[in-house]
């Protein structure tokens, strides 16, 4: 069943954390920002969402970079459940879809729990002052991608955000599979 998060919290502030990434490096998350904003997507290796739209990720990833704002990746999922999203995994789905950003490792999922991440994939648009501007959809496609005009709203609502620091007020959420949570005792 698909996990849908909730629309933008205006000017909520994260918390940063420091993750290993897939380079064998540690990073902090907010250290990802460029000068004029930053994207924190939660996604996962195995998710049909992620799948359907990971070359389009990557795409918008590098058109933000030319404009000034960051872009980091986390995955969250619990890997003794999901063994397709270890951290093995995460290097090899990293280097097949030539990510050009960090993609990090939350093991303990206490990045996505106080984020209130909800599914994969899970975008969170930051202007330059780390405030929230955008929680929303990549662009229209769901477990299939849509066609290659499809508006891509994370890039626009990200573009605005360069611009003036200032989310878009209609977002659309997006929707994906929900994370994948460890049980706990």
């Amino acid at each position: 069943m698909a996990a849908i998060p909730p629309l933008c919290d205006f000017g909520w502030k994260p918390g940063d954390a420091t993750l290993l990434g897939v380079d064998g490096k540690s990073h902090s998350i907010l250290g990802q920002a460029g000068d004029n904003g930053l994207v924190v997507a939660f996604i996962c290796n195995h998710c049909p969402y992620v799948k359907a739209v990971i070359d389009r990720i990557v795409r918008d990833a590098q058109d933000l970079a030319a404009i000034g704002v960051g872009f980091v990746a986390i995955s969250s999922n619990d890997v003794e459940a999901y063994p397709a999203d270890s951290f093995e995994n995460m290097k090899a789905f990293a280097e097949a879809h030539g990510f050009s950003f960090p993609y990090l490792y939350d093991e303990d999922q206490r990045v996505a729990r106080s984020w209130g991440a909800v599914c994969t994939p899970d975008f969170f648009g930051f202007n330059a002052a780390m405030e929230l501007q955008y929680r929303g959809r990549l662009d229209a496609s769901r477990k299939q991608s849509g066609p290659e005009d499809l508006r891509r709203d994370l890039f626009e609502a990200m573009r605005q955000i360069a611009k003036t620091g200032k989310g878009p007020d209609d977002q659309v959420a997006s929707m994906g599979c929900s994370i994948k949570w460890k049980e706990t005792a």
